[in-house]
C-alpha cells in the first residue's frame, strides 16, 4: 500500500505538491508539479498499485453558495484556532463545472467515497486541522503568505512544521523523512529562501507530505479521524480533535504563549551586526590571508586549477543569516561561532579528479571540521543537480595570523563545468523572477544540463587520461637560446612522469624559465639531466601527502641535482625558505 499526498492547487496555473510514501511510513517521492499531465506522470509508478491519495483541495461541490456543509462542521470544532476552511461553492469559476481534484481521481481511477474500502481510493483532508490535533498547537502556524507577515515569520513557522514532521519517526504511527535526499535539499531551500515565492514553493510539497502522512494515518488508526460531511454535499477527514484541547488565548501583541516564536533580540541584533561590521576589516584580511596561503600550498603541490578566490561575508548577507529561525528558535544562537562561512573561499579546477586532490591538501594541511560532496549525495539519489565539495577548515595551532586562527573558513571545490552550473543556476533562481508556471520546465531544463556538464565532465576525464598514456618523441633539431617552448615541456613532462596530474599552464612557463638559468634548452638535454638522480628515491624524501603535479616532480628533481646551485636562480629568489626546508629533506636521507 502506498500513501500520496496532493497539496493541489485549485487551477493548472500553480504549483501543487506531490508526496509519496511507502506503508511504512518511508518518504519516496517529494516534488512540485503545475499541470494534471505532470501530476498524473509523477504518479505512473503508482498506477498500478494499492493507494490511498489525501488531497488537499475540495472533492465534492454542489452547494451554490456559502459554505459546505463539511466546512461548516469542521469550523464550529477549529474555527476557535484560527484552522477555519475557506468557503467552496459552485459558484466560483473554480468549480461551476465540477472539481479539479474529482477530475484528476477519475483520471487515476480512485474511488472518492468517504467509507470506501477500493483498493484505489482518495480522501479530502485539510493540513491546518490536521496540525492542531496531531501535535496539539494552541493555534495554527503562520506559514501562509498573507498581508503584513514577514518572510521571517513566514519561514520560522514553515521551519517549525518541518520540526513537527520530524518528530513524528518516533510516533506510533511514524513517518521517516531524514533518508531522502528531497526531503533534505527542500529544508536546505528554506532556510536559504531569499524571497517568499521560494517559500510558497517550498511550502506546497512540505503541505504534500503532511497530506500523505495524513492517508498513513487515517489507514493505520481510522478510530483516532473525524469524517466531517458525507460524499453527496462533500466531506473532509481530519485526526480527531483531542478532548479537553483548547485554543491558545492571544496576548495583547498577538502572540500565542503555548507555542512562542522566539524573534532575536532587537537591541541584541543591533549590537552582533555592529560588532560584525567593526571586525568586518580584520575578516577580509583574514580572508585574503585565506587566499594566499591556499594559492600557496596548490601551486607548490603542483595541482592544475582555474582560480582560487575568496571573500568575506558582508554585513547585510550575516545579519539576514544571523536572523533565521528555526521552530521560533534562532538557527544560529551565537552566530559570530556558529556561522562557519563568514570566510568563504572557492578552489576551481579543469577535472573532476583534481577536486579530491585538492581536498587531500586541504586535510594534510588544515583541521578539517566538516566535508561534504554534494555531488555524489545527488549521485546517490539517483539525480543530476548540484555538484560541489564543501569543506570547513581550521589552521593548526602556531600557522598563519591571529586573525585566521580566529575563525574557520569554508572551502568550495568543483570544477569549471560545475561552476558554471551552480552560478547561472543561482541567479536564476534566487536573483531573477521565475514565474511559477515555467518552475517545471525550468528545473527539467537544469536537470538535462547538470547531466550534460556532468558527461562532458567524464570526457575531460578521459582526454587527460589518454594523453597521459601517450608516447612523446622530443622535437628534432639544436639546442635553442630561447629555452624550451612551454609546449614541449608539458609533452615531455607528461611522458616522463604518467601518474603525475597536469600542472597550470603558467607554471611550464615559469619553470621553462629556471631552466634556461641553468642552462637547458632543449628536450634532450633535460632528459639527460633528470636521468643522473634517482628520481624514486626523491620522491620517498618528500613523502609527498598528496599527488604532486608535473611540474612539482620536476621541481623537487632539480633542486636534489643542483642545489644551493638552484636555489640561487633569480626566478626562485620568492621562494627561497621554502625550497631551503625541501632541500634539507632530501639532503637528510
Amino acid at each position: 500500500m502506498h500513501y500520496i499526498g496532493l497539496d493541489l492547487a485549485w487551477g493548472e496555473k500553480r504549483p501543487t505538491g506531490v508526496a509519496v510514501l511507502d506503508g511504512d511510513g518511508r518518504l519516496l517521492e517529494v516534488a512540485s508539479r503545475v499541470t494534471d499531465d505532470e501530476i498524473a506522470a509523477a504518479l505512473a509508478p503508482y498506477d498500478d498499485v494499492d493507494c490511498l491519495v489525501a488531497i488537499d483541495a475540495p472533492l465534492i461541490v454542489v452547494n451554490p453558495t456559502g459554505n459546505r456543509l463539511c466546512e461548516a462542521a469542521l469550523n464550529a470544532d477549529f474555527g476557535r484556532f484560527e484552522a477555519g476552511c475557506h468557503p467552496a461553492n459552485t459558484g466560483k469559476p473554480e468549480f461551476a463545472d465540477g472539481t479539479r481534484a474529482a477530475r484528476l481521481c477519475e483520471r487515476l481511477g480512485l474511488d472518492l467515497a468517504p467509507g470506501s474500502t477500493a483498493h484505489r481510493r482518495a480522501i479530502e483532508v485539510y493540513p491546518h486541522p490536521a496540525t492542531i490535533s496531531l501535535f496539539r498547537l494552541g493555534r495554527t502556524l503562520k506559514y501562509k503568505n498573507r498581508p503584513g507577515r514577514t518572510m521571517e515569520e513566514m519561514r520560522s513557522a514553515l521551519l517549525e512544521l518541518v520540526g513537527h514532521l520530524r518528530s513524528l519517526a518516533d510516533a506510533e504511527v511514524p513517518l521517516h523523512l531524514e533518508h531522502h535526499g528531497g526531503w533534505l535539499d527542500l529544508v536546505r531551500s528554506l532556510e536559504e529562501a531569499e524571497r517568499k515565492v521560494d517559500l510558497r514553493r517550498a511550502e506546497d510539497q512540505v503541505d504534500a507530505v503532511l497530506c500523505a502522512y495524513l492517508a498513513l494515518y487515517r489507514q493505520t488508526v481510522p478510530e483516532r479521524t473525524t469524517v466531517y460531511g458525507d460524499g453527496e454535499t462533500g466531506y473532509i477527514v481530519t485526526p480527531t480533535l483531542p478532548e479537553g484541547h483548547e485554543a491558545a488565548p492571544l496576548d495583547p501583541r498577538g502572540v500565542v504563549p503555548e507555542t512562542p516564536v522566539v524573534l532575536p533580540d532587537e537591541d541584541a541584533m543591533t549590537r552582533l551586526v555592529r560588532s560584525y561590521a567593526a571586525g568586518h576589516s580584520s575578516l577580509q584580511s583574514a580572508t585574503d590571508g585565506f587566499v594566499a596561503m591556499l594559492t600557496d600550498l596548490l601551486d607548490q603541490s603542483g595541482i592544475n586549477y582555474l582560480s582560487v578566490s575568496g571573500r568575506a561575508k558582508g554585513i547585510a548577507s550575516f545579519a539576514a543569516k544571523a536572523g533565521r529561525l528555526r521552530e521560533g528558535r534562532p538557527m544560529f544562537p551565537d552566530p559570530l561561532h556558529d556561522i562557519t562561512d563568514q570566510i568563504g573561499l572557492r578552489v576551481i579546477t579543469y577535472l573532476r579528479g583534481d577536486v579530491d586532490v585538492v581536498a587531500r591538501v586541504l586535510h594534510g594541511e588544515f583541521e578539517v571540521l566538516d566535508d561534504r560532496d554534494l555531488g555524489l549525495q545527488t549521485a546517490s539519489e539517483g539525480r543530476f543537480g548540484y555538484a560541489s565539495r564543501h569543506l570547513v577548515v581550521r589552521l593548526r595551532e602556531g600557522e598563519g595570523t591571529e586573525e585566521m586562527r580566529a575563525r574557520p573558513a569554508q572551502v568550495q571545490v568543483r570544477t569549471v563545468l560545475q561552476h558554471a552550473w551552480a552560478e547561472f543556476e543561482h541567479a536564476t533562481r534566487y536573483k531573477g523572477v521565475v514565474p511559477d508556471e515555467h518552475v517545471r520546465d525550468l528545473d527539467r531544463r537544469f536537470t538535462l544540463a547538470a547531466g550534460l556538464l556532468e558527461l562532458a565532465d567524464q570526457e575531460f576525464s578521459a582526454i587527460h587520461e589518454r594523453l597521459q598514456g601517450s608516447s612523446y618523441t622530443p622535437p628534432p633539431g639544436l639546442p635553442s637560446s630561447l629555452g624550451i617552448g612551454t609546449e614541449d615541456l608539458a609533452q615531455f613532462l607528461t611522458e616522463r612522469y604518467i601518474e603525475a596530474g597536469w600542472s597550470r599552464p603558467d607554471h611550464y612557463e615559469w619553470v621553462s624559465g629556471l631552466l634556461l638559468e641553468l642552462g637547458i634548452t632543449s628536450i634532450a638535454a633535460l632528459a639527460v639531466v633528470l636521468d643522473s638522480v634517482d628520481e624514486e628515491e626523491v620522491t620517498a624524501h618528500m613523502g609527498y601527502k598528496y599527488p604532486p603535479g608535473a611540474v612539482r616532480r620536476l621541481d623537487d628533481s632539480l633542486l636534489a641535482i643542483f642545489g644551493e646551485r638552484y636555489l640561487a636562480l633569480h626566478g626562485n629568489e620568492h621562494r627561497a625558505d621554502l625550497l631551503r626546508s625541501r632541500l634539507d629533506r632530501i639532503l637528510e636521507h
